[in-house]
């Protein structure tokens, strides 16, 4: 009986020294592997779409406008006006005009008509809306342009008169010198009263 349980705890021992260097090299945690390196973030910055304008372009639509080649028919040249006679209905010229009148932006205004005087002498400038002016062109002499309009003679000469931005400030510092100018003063009027030191004393 002795003999047989020193057996069986004999061949427990050698079972457990047996596995021990098994359970020592299961339990030995393999090493770690090293975490693969995180991406770059990718940047928020957007590279400029395909045929977009590049930063800072001034670009515009006026400069893409064409240049102009020829006079089209509807088109009308500052000397088709400037320097020409206006006629009233009754073919009487009532005036030359001497200026054009233009928005910034394009558009004519009016026709600065010079009225009254004689050979330029006396005559005051009226400006004529364009929409009263009418301009019309001779096919058979050259294209020639007549200008009309329905006013008469004696509505422009009692029309206002037209004044320039220059003729304003003209008028402005006009104004402004006369308003700064000082009248002299006038001389001091010599003392009356008697002179205490007169020689004219009778003499004691």
């Amino acid at each position: 009986m002795k003999k047989t349980l020193g057996a069986i705890i004999a061949a427990a021992l050698m079972t457990s020294t047996a596995l021990a260097p098994a359970f020592a090299q299961t339990n030995n945690a393999a090493p770690a592997t090293p975490a693969a390196p995180t991406a770059p973030a990718e940047s928020n910055t957007m590279a400029p779409a395909a045929g977009a304008p590049a930063a800072g372009s001034t670009t515009s639509a006026a400069a893409d406008a064409p240049y102009l080649t020829e006079q089209a028919e509807t088109q009308v040249s500052a000397n088709d006006y400037i320097g020409k006679q206006i006629y009233n209905a009754n073919n009487e010229s009532i005036g030359n005009v001497n200026d054009l009148i233009l928005e910034e932006n394009g558009g004519l205004v009016a026709a600065v008509v010079g009225v009254g005087g004689f050979l330029g002498i006396g005559q005051k400038d009226v400006a004529l809306p364009m929409s009263k002016v009418s301009l019309t062109r001779d096919a058979e002499n050259n294209n020639d342009v007549r200008l009309t309009t329905t006013e008469t003679a004696e509505a422009l000469q009692s029309a206002p008169e037209f004044k320039t931005l220059d003729d304003k400030q003209a008028a402005t510092d006009a104004t402004t010198t006369s308003s700064t100018t000082m009248t002299p003063a006038a001389p001091a009027e010599p003392s009356t009263g008697g002179d205490t030191n007169s020689s004219t004393a009778p003499k004691q």
